[in-house]
């Protein structure tokens, strides 16, 4: 059997019911912001993830530590994907990581004076890529309404 030829115009994928379509629409909207976050992130020489966990530790009530557990499901990343993220903020001097005094099992993060500063330093990055992004996405109905709700 030959394989079909392309039409010459863009294919259009028709998801079978409106929230898979709204869904799919949600995702690749998550994906543009985070492009544009991660290159504002670029000359602070940090990704949009490790950016959301040195930030959620910034501004943590709990003194700048978090158990890791907590703070993988705060950005959301895999506990083995935050173990070797952390381990790179580590290496940069940015966080330190110890055990907890009472349950030897459960590990903390805790950012350093320079994560700190460095969280400083990008936040300005950040926030306006992420305005300019956000402010971009409005077009159409699922995503204007999504932008509406973020920027109330």
């Amino acid at each position: 059997m030959a394989a079909p030829s392309p039409s010459s115009a863009d294919p259009r994928i028709d998801e079978p019911t409106p929230i898979e379509a709204r869904w799919r629409s949600l995702r690749l909207f998550e994906a543009r912001v985070r492009e544009r976050l991660e290159r504002a992130l670029e000359p602070h020489g940090l990704t949009c993830s490790e950016y959301s966990a040195l930030s959620a530790l910034h501004y943590s009530d709990d003194d700048g530590h978090l158990r890791q557990q907590f703070l993988a499901e705060a950005i959301p990343i895999s506990q083995s994907s935050l173990s070797r993220m952390v381990g790179r903020l580590e290496r940069a001097g940015l966080t330190e990581r110890y055990h907890c005094s009472n349950d030897r099992r459960g590990v903390y993060t805790q950012i350093t004076e320079l994560g700190r500063r460095k969280v400083e330093e990008a936040r300005e990055s950040y926030a306006q890529a992420l305005g300019e992004a956000l402010a971009e996405e409005g077009g159409d109905g699922t995503r204007a309404e999504l932008v509406a709700l973020l920027l109330k």
